[in-house]
This record gives C-alpha cells, structure tokens and sequence, in this order.
C-alpha cells in the first residue's frame, strides 16, 4: 500500500450531510461530498491487512460479513490514495455493475468486517467507492460498451430490480440479446420505486446507468406483467432462456382488530405513489400523503426509515415508529465480534430527520401493535399499542410476551406497515409451473441457480427472500455466467 502507516496518522472522516431541517424541504439527495484531497487521505486508511475480510462476502450468524460482490477494496483504496482514479473505477466496476448503487443504499458489510475496526472506527469504504464512480460520470470515463460479438442467444428476463439489472448487463456483455420485461411503468424495480428519491436520486442515478445499458443493448419493455399482459408460453416459446428476477413483492400483513379501516398502507404501496408523484408532479391518482396527520410506522428496518422521511417531507403532524425488537446497544455484545456485521445503535437519515423536527428518535422499542381503533366514517384515528417481553416457550424459541400495564394508544390517521417481506408473488410462478421450496421462493440452488424447468433461472430476492441490494447484484452476476454456461456450453463471465 502506499501509505502503510495512513491507518495509525489519519482519522475516519465522512462528508456531512446536507442539514436536516433544510433537506427536509425537498426530495434532493441528502449526502454531501468530500474534496478530492480527504477522500485520498481516507483511502490511506487502508492498512495493507494482509488477509482482508472487507471482500469476503460471507455469511456469519446468518448476515452478509464483507461485500457479497467481493469489491476489490484495498486495491482501489490505494489506487484513490495514489490519485490514479481511472484505474480505481476499472477496479470498481470488474466486480460491481452499479457502484453509484451500492455507494448510496448499501448498508456497507464492508466496513463491518474491515480490520481497521477492530480497534478504531474502519475505513469509509461505502463513501470511496461512491465517490470513484460519480468522478467516473463526471469525467465522462462511462461510456457505452458494446459486445464485440453476438451470440444470436435470446434471453428474457422478467424483474428490472437488482438483479434483473446486473443479471442483464453481464449477459449482454456475453453478446446474447436480452430483452427485460417490467410491470412498472419504469425499470430499476426496488430501485426505482421502493428506495425514495432523497436516498436514491431516479433521473439523475438510476434512469443514467439504464441508458447507458439501453445504449450496450439491452432492451427494456416496461408496462408488461408477463402472464397477464403477455403469455409466458410465448416467453417460453420465443426465448433460449428466461431468468426470473421479480423480487419478494409480497408484503408481511398485520391482521389485527381495525385491519380493514381506511388509512392503513404497505409501506411500499406509499413510498411507490410517492416517488411517482415526485416524478410526475401533475399525476397525484394515488398519492397517500401524511400531510398534517399524526403518522404511526410499523417495522425498525430501512423500509420503515424511508416511511419516517418521506413523512415529514409531507409535512405530518407527529410521527412514531414501532419497533418490536429491544434496542440494540451502543457498542458490539460480546455475542457479537468482529467480523461479523454490528449490530449497533445507529440514527439513520430518517430518525434524524424526525428528531430534528419533533425532539427526538420517533423509534418505540420492544412494542408492538394490538389494534386499530376507527372513527365514525371507516378511517383509523388511534394504534393500540403494548410493550413486549422477548421469553423461551417450552419449545427453546424466544416469542413476544405482553407485559400487563404497559397498553398505550397513539393518535393515527395514517399508518404505515412496513414489516418486510414473506416471498414472491406466485401467480407468476404458478403461469410457469416452476417448483417452489418451504418459504413460498423459486427453488434454485445458490451458485448454480437452475430451476425445476430447463433453461429457466431465479436469482435474487425471489430465489433467496427479502435480502440486501448488494446480494442481488451477487446473484444477478451469477445467474448471467450460468445462463451463458446454458447456452454456450461455457462461459467466461466471472
């Protein structure tokens, strides 16, 4: 490494974000940015490790420990460091088709199992990386790369989320033409619609790497459900070979007293409208707006996050978010070691924001819901709330237990339910007839990614479950190097 001892003379540094009580006025992109000379004494932070756990991308105690796209880190580490920022970006982008994604809503394992942190706050990997690529654009280094052959392969693939996308690109890389279908009247799936515009800007981010892999090739056919819009016998008939990347669309319900009331939202179905009417500023048919309401969110995790700031750019009244788990500690448990992902106390951009306008983390911990209370006209004005107690039943799980005396009621005009996910959707799946496994997804062995038909694949969230971006770009990646293994007989994708 260039700087061997950058680890000991340098401390973690970050850009600051744009101030919550002035971002919260519009939908722009929150992050600020590091001149030049800061990001080349972070990536001197480095610390030539010798064996580096960032690009691991294992799974320990069942969650992501290094990147899952096994980025080359401390190579481009070193490359921003030395100034050499084309060589950085050609680092980048041999393992990871979408760093301006990455960069931005990846969660960083990265940095969860970086050496540095054993010790000292690690390296700000997430933010290097999201810089090298934006210089990248900026420089005019991406440029359209077309096949140097065709193959006269044709691929259909059915989810422009993640996977879809880098599932598309490598396989037009292999010079087969692959057309990808989407219900939506935009591609980029959970990119487009279920991350908000402040996280994950669409024209700017998104709809640019998509014209770009528009211009390598790849066809995008939007406003199309394959088995109602289009007949997936036609897919199978017409196509070498189909990939199913649709995601695990089907959301987790809550089916309490007062389910039925109006005024009760998936969290998805509000961010969706939301983003299409920031897009679409004249098109508000099904806009949910929080405006002057008292907002009640139910789910901790990223999607209740997005919930919570897209709220208070509606302008709510009050907002809440329940969170059925205990709070997690400020520092790792020992039950919790390096390398594995921390599982910390952090303040993400929503909480922060809602603390800034309303005093404090909206976040209720170890409470969960009861019921909804409706007024007079069918919509939901309270959430009837009680504190859990996490104990062992007599089989050794740990279940929720109410503790008596502990029932609040939240005034509610919106609620939002943003409690993950339980599967795909399996009309779909039903139209094509492929075999499904315990869990309700497409059965496929991981690294392998056959289905139960000949010449169809899963990859993503609807092969695995509900899992991070950064997985899917894993196995969008894979499943294009045995879909082109299918066709060709071999392949050498990576």
């Amino acid at each position: 490494m260039g700087k061997p001892t950058g680890f000991i003379e340098y401390l973690r540094e970050l850009p600051s974000d744009r101030p919550p009580l002035e971002r919260i006025h519009d939908w722009d992109e929150i992050h600020e940015h590091l001149p030049e000379d800061k990001l080349r004494t972070q990536g001197a932070r480095c610390m030539d490790c010798g064996i580096p756990f960032c690009h691991s991308g294992t799974l320990i105690s069942g969650m992501a420990s290094g990147c899952p796209i096994n980025n080359l880190i401390p190579e481009w580490n070193d490359l921003v460091y030395r100034g050499l920022w084309e060589d950085a970006l050609d680092r980048l982008h041999k393992t990871n088709n979408f760093p301006e994604f990455t960069g931005r809503v990846c969660p960083a394992p990265c940095e969860g199992s970086c050496v540095l942190g054993i010790n000292n706050p690690p390296v700000t990997i997430k933010n290097i990386e999201c810089s090298i690529v934006d210089k990248g654009w900026d420089e005019g280094w991406i440029k359209p790369i077309l096949p140097t052959r065709r193959t006269g392969k044709k691929v259909a693939i059915i989810g422009s989320g993640p996977a879809g996308l880098s599932a598309a690109a490598q396989l037009n890389q292999a010079g087969h033409w692959v057309t990808v279908f989407e219900r939506s009247d935009r591609p980029g799936g959970l990119l487009m619609y279920g991350i908000p515009n402040m996280k994950l800007e669409k024209e700017s981010v998104v709809l640019r790497r998509i014209k770009l892999l528009e211009d390598e090739g790849v066809t995008f056919q939007c406003n199309t459900e394959v088995g109602k819009d289009l007949p997936t016998e036609t897919l199978l008939k017409e196509y070498d070979a189909i990939v199913l990347c649709t995601g695990a669309t089907k959301p987790r319900d809550l089916p309490l007293e007062g389910r039925d009331l109006k005024g009760i939202h998936f969290a998805m179905d509000f961010l969706t409208a939301n983003t299409k009417a920031v897009m679409n500023p004249d098109d508000h048919a099904n806009f949910i707006s929080a405006k002057g309401k008292d907002v009640v969110i139910i789910g901790g995790g990223d999607t209740g996050t997005d919930c919570a700031g897209t709220s208070i750019r509606h302008n709510c009244k009050s907002l809440v978010q329940l969170e059925i788990l205990p709070k997690p500690p400020m520092t790792r448990d020992a039950n919790n070691p390096w390398p594995e992902w921390p599982k910390v106390y952090r303040v993400d951009y929503g909480q922060e924001e809602a603390a800034a306008t309303f005093g404090d983390d909206p976040r209720g911990y170890l409470t969960t819901a009861t019921r909804f209370e409706g007024d007079e006209n069918g919509h939901v004005k309270a959430v009837h709330t009680v504190q859990v107690d996490w104990q062992k039943n007599d089989k050794g799980q740990f279940i929720p237990a109410h503790v008596p005396g502990s029932e609040q009621v939240l005034p509610a005009q919106l609620v939002l339910l943003a409690m993950g996910f339980l599967g795909p959707e399996q009309p779909l799946l039903d139209a094509i007839g492929v075999e499904r496994d315990a869990r309700s997804n497409v059965k496929a062995e991981h690294g392998n990614y056959t289905t139960s038909i000949p010449g169809v694949f899963a990859a993503g969230d609807c092969r695995r479950g509900q899992s991070l971006v950064v997985w899917a770009f894993n196995e969008g990646r894979g499943v294009a190097r045995e879909c082109d293994r299918y066709l060709m007989g071999s392949t050498d994708l990576p």
